[in-house]
């Protein structure tokens, strides 16, 4: 009897421990913020300003790494090959993702940071406001272009790299 009951004992804290493990490993990956890592997918690139487009993805590789309080994104396959430094702002289940330094400078026509009168950058959300709703209010006028982010729930990442001549979308998830 003694037996029996040690063997049920036993059972029982080991599919309790097991459901344990997986229950705290999901909720940890849903809550993860980190976005660093090997992100693999496809990078279709295309010409802009042409009036046909033969837009055939290849095979790429992304990786992401923290670099201060910023993200380096490095994007690369067999004919492109590109770096570029980006902030990230939390927004429910997804990090968004905007240009930093000259890169925002260049693109939106006014230095980061020049709608933080009071305070410092995060100092002055409003209540229910996420990360990258504060940012797009106070850093950004209606219709200023954004090029991507990262999903969390399916570790996925998508960014359009533009340049001068071209648009580069990348889609892929985390190796």
């Amino acid at each position: 009897m003694k037996l029996q009951f040690i063997k049920t004992a036993t059972a029982l804290l080991s599919v309790v421990a097991i459901l344990l493990f997986f229950s705290c490993e999901k909720s940890d990956e849903l809550n993860n913020n980190d976005v660093t890592g090997t992100y693999v997918g496809t990078l279709t690139s295309n010409l802009v300003n042409r009036s046909s487009v033969n837009a055939v993805p290849e095979a790429a590789t992304v990786v992401v790494s923290n670099v201060g309080d910023q993200i380096q994104v490095h994007c690369f396959t067999e004919n492109f090959d590109t770096t570029i430094m980006l902030d990230t702002y939390n927004h429910n289940d997804s990090v968004m993702v905007c240009l930093t330094g000259d890169e925002f400078e260049n693109r939106y026509g006014h230095m980061l940071g020049q709608g933080h009168m009071n305070g410092g950058m995060m100092g002055d959300m409003q209540n229910n406001e996420t990360e990258w709703m504060h940012h797009l209010n106070d850093e950004h006028q209606d219709g200023d272009e954004h090029f991507g982010g990262f999903d969390l729930q399916h570790h996925a990442f998508d960014y359009t790299f533009r340049m001068s001549n071209s648009a580069n979308h990348f889609q892929g998830v985390k190796n």
